[in-house]
């Protein structure tokens, strides 16, 4: 007894040493500065990321919507049904260790040479059983269960994205919104001032020319007009994609009232390895690819197998009885690849490849990551920083855009110097509502990329 306990004690630390029993370990560390250079991390591991998206977006219309799209959003639900599938087969992974039962009737009809025929019959129940000595079972179940992991990680990527594709959405329409409405108001403007200028023409007191490059600017802002409200529509329509209905208008709020929390923090970029699905589906898919590689090496053991089978039947070798007796057999078997070694050296050299391709996949999407937050966290600082500095813009254009009229009325200046003063402010507003809109999107571009929106 003590012989066969040493001896198995040595198998299996021989066969752990082949790399067949051994687990995979979690990665535990992050490139340094994966943020980049001169950005401040928090000493402990909160980050906006870790912040429910409910208290990020705090609009009435926009959380109606996230929770609409999570709802009824085909991709996502689709994700759904793919963790349904990966959970069905990990459940077939861990049956694999049981043995498996089958009722095999049979029967049958014999005469010799004229003889009466003989009816023989056997009703057994058979039974199979791997044993799984070398690993091979053990390491596809570990790899249907890291699949199973990936596949809710995809889940959680495609609803991160989705909360995202929602809220840029939703901004793009306030941002179209309120650049219609200046735009509309700049079209009235220069109806009047036509008007007023037309008025003045009739009178002898100004020239047709003037007249006619003022009509030309009145046309052109209201062709934006139009076009911004065509840009509206297909916003719309992608609205509605997004919540998988067909295209309607929308309610909403204001771009004006949407205030992102102030003070956060990015967190330390470690937090990212449990934050982001992306990341953790690319660390799933090289565990994965370490459990296959166990197994491609399993296969070079053999295989041993119980089986046996118990029943009744009335045929015993040559012999017929009856009543039928009760039958028991029992078989081990242990199949040992012999022909097949340079094929099972290949799918080795196949799996260490993809598993070393899985680890450069993996250490790039955590690369990606870290760019992606400085990006949105660039950009957000950025709009920020710009934001005093076009209010500061468009408040002196106006001034100089009231005084510029006021000195045409009293014949001091030309028309031109009024339409170069006008257009100017007009796009001085549409850029300071664009960087507006830039710094929503940058900062849900950054929630998205710490892993925010995922579900707890």
């Amino acid at each position: 007894m003590k012989r066969h306990i040493i001896l198995l004690t040595a198998t299996t630390a021989l066969l752990s040493g082949c790399g067949i029993y051994t687990n995979y370990t979690p990665a535990g560390s992050v490139p340094e500065n994966l943020y980049g250079e001169g950005i401040a991390t928090a000493g402990d591991t909160a980050s906006l990321g870790d912040t429910e998206w409910r208290a990020i977006f705090t609009d009435p219309h926009l959380r109606t919507y996230i929770e609409q799209a999570l709802e009824n959003n085909t991709d996502y639900r689709s994700a759904q049904l793919r963790v349904e599938e990966a959970e069905a087969t990990l459940l077939s992974a861990k049956l694999a260790f049981l043995p498996s039962f089958a009722l095999s009737p049979q029967g049958g009809m014999s005469s010799f040479d004229g003889a009466k025929a003989t009816w023989t019959y056997s009703v057994p129940v058979t039974a199979s059983w791997e044993l799984d000595i070398f690993g091979r079972m053990r390491n596809a179940k570990k790899q249907a269960r890291a699949l199973y992991a990936q596949s809710r990680d995809y889940q959680q990527a495609v609803r991160v994205q989705l909360i995202a594709s929602v809220a840029n959405t939703y901004y793009t329409l306030l941002m179209l919104d309120e650049q219609l409405a200046l735009s509309e108001r700049t079209a009235e403007a220069w109806r009047e001032t036509v008007a007023s200028a037309r008025a003045l023409m009739d009178a002898g007191l100004y020239d047709e020319s003037g007249v006619a490059q003022m009509e030309a600017t009145h046309y052109s802002v209201q062709t934006s007009v139009v076009d911004l409200k065509e840009q509206i529509n297909q916003v719309e329509n992608s609205m509605a994609l997004l919540l998988a209905e067909t295209p309607r208008r929308y309610e909403r709020g204001e771009l004006s009232g949407q205030t992102p929390p102030e003070d956060f923090s990015v967190g330390i970029p470690l937090r990212l390895l449990a934050n982001r699905p992306d990341v953790r589906s690319a660390e799933r898919s090289l565990e994965a690819a370490f459990y296959a590689t166990n197994q491609a090496r399993s296969n070079f053991y053999p295989n041993i197998t119980l089986s046996g089978s118990a029943g009744w039947t009335n045929s015993a070798g040559s012999l017929i009885i009856n009543p039928g007796k009760f039958l028991v057999s029992a078989l081990g078997s242990l199949t040992q690849p012999l022909f097949n070694r340079g094929q099972n050296i290949a799918n080795l050299k196949i799996a260490k490849a993809q598993q070393e391709e899985a680890r450069l996949g993996f250490q790039q999407t955590l690369l990606n990551a870290g760019t992606e937050v400085n990006d949105a966290l660039t950009a957000y600082q950025s709009s920020r920083e710009k934001a005093s500095l076009l209010d500061s813009q468009v408040e002196a254009l106006r001034r100089a855009e009231r005084s510029t009229a006021l000195k045409m009325d009293y014949g001091t200046n030309t028309y031109l110097e009024v339409l170069t003063a006008r257009q100017t402010l007009l796009s001085a507003e549409l850029s300071r509502v664009a960087n507006r809109f830039a710094e929503l999107q940058s900062f849900v571009n950054l929630y998205q990329a710490l892993g925010g929106g995922r579900e707890e």
